[in-house]
């Protein structure tokens, strides 16, 4: 069966280069020029993956990877973005994105890429997988396959790296997680650039538990992490 990429680009020319190339290399693609649409083409085209300009009409990828995060916690994004600034491509992961490819690019790299996420998207050993449908962590209560927080004060929805993470901490519960065999699950490699966007989400975790001292992420310099949920 074919792979189904949603492709939203609002360059013409290159629209047309990498709908063409793909479907040459066996993807189905849907694409549009905006994001106006995004709720349809989720629920109806039903993609396996996405490609996101950036720089769009109406509403920025961005924001569209949010929107597309809310109908599907698990659906890769790619960025496609000239921007080349760090503070875009955290703002990018932290919005959803899987992946960050920047303009210009060879079609060859493009390929490659989707081809790992699609490959990481459907790993059968997946952390989340060996979970129960819900982890109870004190007041908290997570659900891996719902991508779901439930808080004292409010549920939160997690992006598909927040839950990916929390898993890995939630299966090694007062115990160390090593960061390389993190950032090989989670992201397909152990780059600077991927260590640095670990980072992010950690912190942003940290926050989820802030309110409750008996829940922490215990940073083990040069080793990993420590999920400490005390009794």
């Amino acid at each position: 069966m074919k792979k189904r990429v949603l492709y939203i680009e609002d360059e013409v020319y290159l629209a047309r280069i990498v709908k063409d190339t793909l479907e040459l290399k066996g993807y189905e693609v849907l694409h549009k020029k905006d994001g106006t649409q995004i709720h349809d083409c989720v629920t109806n085209f039903a993609p396996d993956i996405c490609l996101l300009d950036v720089m769009l009409p109406h509403v920025d990828g961005f924001t569209l990877a949010n929107h597309i995060r809310n109908i599907n916690p698990r659906l890769p994004i790619i960025f496609l973005t000239a921007k080349t600034q760090t503070d875009d491509l955290i703002k990018g992961f932290s919005s959803g994105g899987s992946d960050y490819l920047r303009k210009p690019f060879s079609m060859e790299e493009l390929v490659v890429r989707l081809d790992n996420q699609l490959k990481l998207a459907g790993r059968d050993t997946s952390t989340a997988q060996s979970l129960p449908d819900q982890v109870v962590l004190k007041d908290y209560t997570f659900y891996p396959g719902k991508f779901e927080l439930q808080t004292p004060t409010g549920t939160i929805k997690l992006s598909n790296r927040e839950a990916q993470i929390l898993s890995m901490l939630c299966a090694h519960t007062n115990s160390a997680v090593d960061r390389r065999e993190m950032l090989q699950i989670v992201w397909g490699d152990d780059s600077f650039f991927n260590s640095r966007n670990l980072d992010v989400y950690i912190r942003k975790i940290r926050g989820y538990f802030a309110p409750d001292s008996g829940i922490e992420i215990v940073t083990l310099k040069g080793k990993g992490y420590h999920f400490v949920v005390s009794r």
